[in-house]
């Protein structure tokens, strides 16, 4: 990520990091518009699931992304909260309520998961970035990718987190995509506004890329045998990045879609603007026979 931040930027920043300028109301007559239009979300949502012939799905699911523009354009849509559809599908919101995004995934027959989103600024006046989920075409590689003009790795977002570097805000975004075949990937994905709207890869982990070792890594990826599970999450109480350490069960590193958890727990620490590794961050105790478990 580039050091220096132009003026247009830092005004794009501003603008996003402000507080509302606007009266944080809805007008009740915008209110029952939002209730009518939401109920409408829901039974498209649900089409865009669970319709029976799968290939139709991708047509509910543009259906379901037109529905929700339009609704998103009342004024003051960023304090509607989606209560129902939000039972449907993700809305997540950064921990500085900078801003919020909307995404989904939908199985259209016998072609990958496809991801959908889109990232809402707290505006009176719709401002929505929409998002391309490019994860079809990025295999190698995906932890040096930088994505911008709308392009992104398709995911679900369960948690986002803030810092600052150099001055600039960089967001870390929690995601799940199980759209591959073989395994699923959890990543720990940058996103940040600059003048280009916004991008998502900065090199804030202190890992060394496999492709250019005088480089560091842009994104983090977890990725794991499909029919297993593997945790990675913020642990406030250490406030650390905790996440399972992973290994082949067929002593193959090359081949992610062997990994399972090992048992151990490895994770990251911010620090000196960056999220710095930690091997072993939780002791685990090998037993002997006779030896029982205690706290």
């Amino acid at each position: 990520m580039n050091r220096t931040v132009s003026t247009l930027a830092l005004l794009f920043l501003l603008l996003i990091n402000a507080k509302f300028a606007f009266s944080q109301e809805i007008a009740p007559q915008d209110m029952e518009k939002f209730k009518k239009m939401e109920d409408s979300l829901v039974v498209t949502a649900d089409s865009m699931y669970e319709a029976f012939i799968p290939d139709t799905r991708i047509m509910y699911s543009e259906r379901f992304a037109r529905q929700l523009v339009r609704t998103l354009k009342i004024t003051n849509s960023y304090l509607y909260k989606f209560d129902t559809l939000s039972k449907l599908i993700n809305i997540i919101y950064a921990d500085d309520n900078a801003f919020r995004i909307f995404n989904w995934a939908v199985e259209p027959g016998n072609i990958p998961k496809r991801y959908y989103g889109a990232i809402q600024l707290p505006q009176p006046q719709l401002k929505l970035i929409g998002l391309n989920d490019c994860s079809a075409q990025v295999d190698k590689g995906l932890e040096d990718s930088i994505f911008t003009g709308g392009r992104w790795f398709g995911a679900i977002y369960y948690r986002i987190m803030s810092q600052r570097v150099d001055g600039q805000k960089v967001y870390t975004l929690f995601g799940l995509n199980n759209g591959h075949v073989l395994s699923n990937r959890k990543v720990l994905d940058p996103m940040y506004f600059d003048g280009r709207g916004v991008t998502f890869g900065a090199s804030i982990f202190g890992v060394v890329s496999a492709l250019d070792p005088k480089k560091r890594i842009n994104r983090f990826v977890l990725e794991y045998k499909k029919s297993v599970a593997a945790s990675m999450n913020w642990d406030a109480e250490k406030q650390l990045i905790i996440f399972d350490k992973l290994t082949s069960v067929t002593n193959d590193p090359a081949r992610k879609y062997t990994y399972v958890p090992s048992g151990q727990y490895d994770g990251f620490i911010w620090e000196n603007s960056l999220w710095n590794y930690q091997h072993d961050i939780v002791s685990i105790k090998i037993l002997q026979d006779g030896e029982v478990p205690l706290e």
